[in-house]
């Protein structure tokens, strides 16, 4: 919060009082109880509590806590308890004020959801972290089950926050923007906030990439005539069935998200003007005459397909199996005037409301009973064991927890019929954890639609699976390379932990039965001088490693532990210790200070110029990032600068995590193709084809190939070129020139969200 206390002036003041009575307004027309009271008091004291602060932006910071209020009744529909907390969010985190004047002046449960909303500080922390911010995540989570709404309105105050970010500096604005699309996005969707979720994803997206961000708005604006005159020829047959039926209803079009539609053309390799799913069509009807809402999505759907020409592959029947966030909704796909292909979604309100807000709608809809939801139970069941776990800090916890977040999207069955939803590219190991923690501690395959298959096996929508089990198969490393959700993840590292500790007894039971040969007692400082001696990380790695057998004690133990030498063994066991010793990179790769260092001066902008590549910053080797990429900086700890591409995955985590660590870097003048790119080319197979590809490259362009892979069959041809260029720029007139080649149907830069060929 910016400590400035200019007086307010008589507009601002108005202004204050305006947004407030709109919050109150908005309270008044909702469907809970009028507790107007109790919402002025904790207005008066946010008031008086933030005084004369303002915002970065220069207007006063009260504005905030109304401004997170209404977002918590208007847009999530909550009551008169989270709208005080909301009020009341920043008071004891940013003034004097403390959880206990809270709790004097509003009861337990107030005081209880503001001190979930208070972040940790860093004087608060007396153990070193590797992130405060995973610490606040972290503790953000816990309040989860006891109340979800402190969940709601951290989500609340983050909407705010990015619809107001413009006014932070760019390190700050790469930072919360990739921490909301990290985490704060994913978490509004798996909470059912699809408008939040939304909105959250574009406006990160907005200021991690402006200038893709500003082009697809634009072209969205521009063909804003072409959809509405499509949306109403298609409406039209439809709206004269819909009233025969005697059907209440709305429809309308709801146009995909700007960032939805950048990862798709991202992940496709497809321009703006080949997303044919730009926008769907929503019909949301009335069930208050007590007709089953299931039976009325059924006959909306099959009223619409004997219009319209069916997709059936692109069915999709959320009404019998919701989402695991609790979605409801029949979709299909139609081909509709012009040989379009248009999405319907068939609604009821009720439907709608769960839809938009969520968990909030849910406690509305079942009496507050959200335990009754499976799917949710279930997720929150995860939560808590990624939190008991003992790694449940830092970039692993955030990790998991990201898994965890991702709604299911497939049903799968056992043989019995039983379903279980899981996340796509879910596994047979995931399934057999989601079934039951043994059943994936002893998994060996399965049988899919009644064919052997590997614990690895991908599954699809609709797969029945039966587990294959043996009592003498226990959880692997490589087994976490098998999995995707964050409760398998979870379980597979809690057994691979405890079997280490078993190692770790064992280690030191043979160790024990060595030194009592030399008439030496166990004692920590042996564990230690051998720890230290054969460089290992720590003492448990030393026992482990005995445990194992991959590391074989001396035989002449005692001189070695008197400092006389080692003998032939001992010196190959010091070899095989230092093999298996993390310590010397575990203990500088988390450093931010070393020795003869220089820092980044962070008074301006950190300027990528040609003479300073290598020298003062790299390429991160994850992502690749050219001349004309949105970017961001990472201090690595040695004076150096690392260069992510912004959309990068691996960026995104840091973003989360290391915040701090920041820069928002500007490129310089570049005149040298110095810079690795790849680019995707495919189609008809030609005599001729590769020689005109490299023409192209070398003499057209004069680049630099450093890798060609290029494969045809049955008369169709894919590749993967890799080169040096100047940047963006030369890349998009490269792939312009070789799509004129009547044999090459697309050429396009491969992306870190790509799907490679």
């Amino acid at each position: 919060m910016e400590q400035l206390y200019t007086a307010f002036s008589p507009e601002e003041e108005a202004l204050i009082e305006r947004e407030y009575q709109a919050l109150i307004y908005d309270y008044v027309n909702s469907p809970h109880r009028k507790k107007t009271e109790i919402i002025d008091r904790a207005f008066r004291l946010a008031r008086h509590a933030h005084g004369l602060v303002r915002r970065r932006s220069g207007e006063p910071y009260i504005l905030h806590p109304i401004a997170v209020a209404r977002i918590v009744c208007k847009e999530i529909g909550l009551g008169s308890t989270s709208i005080c907390c909301a009020l009341l969010h920043d008071v004891v985190e940013d003034t004097e004020y403390t959880v206990e004047d809270i709790r004097h002046h509003f009861g337990d449960k107030i005081a209880q959801i503001v001190e979930g909303l208070t972040k940790i500080s860093a004087q608060q922390v007396t153990q070193p972290i590797d992130s405060l911010q995973a610490q606040n995540i972290r503790k953000l989570l816990l309040t989860i089950g006891d109340d979800a709404r402190v969940i709601l309105i951290k989500i609340a105050d983050r909407l705010h926050n990015m619809r107001t970010l413009s006014s932070m500096k760019p390190e700050k604005q790469l930072k919360i923007a990739g921490e909301t699309a990290y985490f704060y996005a994913p978490l509004a969707d798996r909470l059912g906030l699809f408008s939040i979720k939304t909105e959250l994803e574009d406006l990160s997206f907005r200021y991690e990439h402006p200038e893709a961000y500003r082009e697809i708005l634009r072209k969205v604006q521009e063909s804003e005539a072409g959809r509405e005159d499509l949306f109403q020829r298609f409406a039209e047959p439809l709206k004269a069935r819909f009233d025969a039926m005697g059907l209440v209803y709305e429809m309308k079009a709801r146009v995909k998200g700007c960032f939805s539609i950048w990862r798709k053309m991202q992940t496709k390799g497809i321009p703006f003007e080949e997303v044919y799913d730009l926008f769907a069509v929503r019909i949301i009807f009335d069930s208050s005459d007590g007709y089953p809402e299931k039976n009325r999505c059924w006959d909306i759907y099959t009223t619409i397909t004997e219009t319209y020409r069916n997709r059936p592959e692109r069915l999709r029947d959320w009404i019998s199996t919701p989402k695991g966030n609790g979605y409801q909704a029949l979709h299909l796909t139609v081909l509709g005037p012009d040989a379009q292909w248009v999405e319907v979604q068939i609604r009821s309100q009720r439907m709608n409301e769960i839809a938009e807000q969520g968990l909030a709608a849910h406690w509305r809809y079942k009496g507050n009973e959200v335990e009754e939801d499976r799917e949710l139970t279930i997720w929150l069941d995860t939560i808590r064991e990624v939190l008991n776990h003992p790694d449940s800090e830092g970039m692993e916890f955030l990790d998991t927890v990201h898994l965890s977040l991702h709604a299911n999207d497939i049903t799968t069955f056992t043989p019995k019929g039983r379903t279980i939803t899981l996340p796509i590219q879910a596994s047979v190991l995931d399934f057999a954890y989601a079934v039951h923690t043994d059943l994936g501690d002893r998994c060996i395959g399965a049988k899919v639609n009644h064919k052997v298959v590997p614990i690895s096996q991908v599954l699809t929508n609709g797969d029945q699976v039966e587990i294959l089990t043996s009592r003498s198969v226990r959880p692997e490393p490589s087994w976490l390379d098998f999995v995707t959700t964050a409760y398998a993840k979870v379980k597979i590292e809690t057994a691979l932990r405890r079997h280490q500790r078993e190692l770790v007894t064992r280690g030191e039971e043979l160790l024990e039965a060595a030194l009592a040969e030399t008439g030496r007692p166990l004692s920590s400082d042996i564990i230690n001088k051998l720890t230290h001696l054969y460089s290992f990380d720590r003492p448990d790695t030393l026992l482990r490693h005995i445990g194992d057998g991959s590391f074989s004690l001396p035989q002449d133990l005692d001189a070695v532990l008197r400092g006389k030498g080692e003998g032939r063994l001992g010196r190959v066991s010091r070899a095989i210790g230092g093999l298996f010793s993390s310590g010397r990179d575990k203990g500088t790769k988390g450093s931010t200070e070393t020795e003869g260092q220089e820092h980044v001066d962070h008074s301006h902008r950190f300027e990528l110029t040609e003479d300073g590549y290598g020298i003062r910053y790299r390429m991160a080797p994850c992502c690749h990032p050219i001349p004309g990429d949105d970017i961001l900086g990472i201090e690595d700890g040695s004076g150096k600068v690392v260069v992510h591409r912004s959309s990068c995955p691996e960026a995104t985590r840091y973003k989360t995590t290391q915040g701090d660590q920041l820069l928002a870097p500007v490129w310089g003048a570049q005149h040298s193709p110095l810079f690795e790119t790849s680019i995707v080319i495919g189609g008809i197979d030609s005599r001729g084809l590769l020689n005109a590809i490299t023409q192209v490259l070398l003499e057209d362009f004069k680049v630099s190939i450093t890798a060609i892979q290029m494969a045809a069959k049955d008369g169709v041809f894919e590749g993967v070129i890799s080169l040096r260029t100047l940047g963006v720029s030369q890349v998009e007139a490269i792939c312009a020139l070789l799509r004129r080649n009547e044999a090459i149907h697309e050429a396009y830069r491969l992306s870190e969200l790509s799907e490679r060929p």
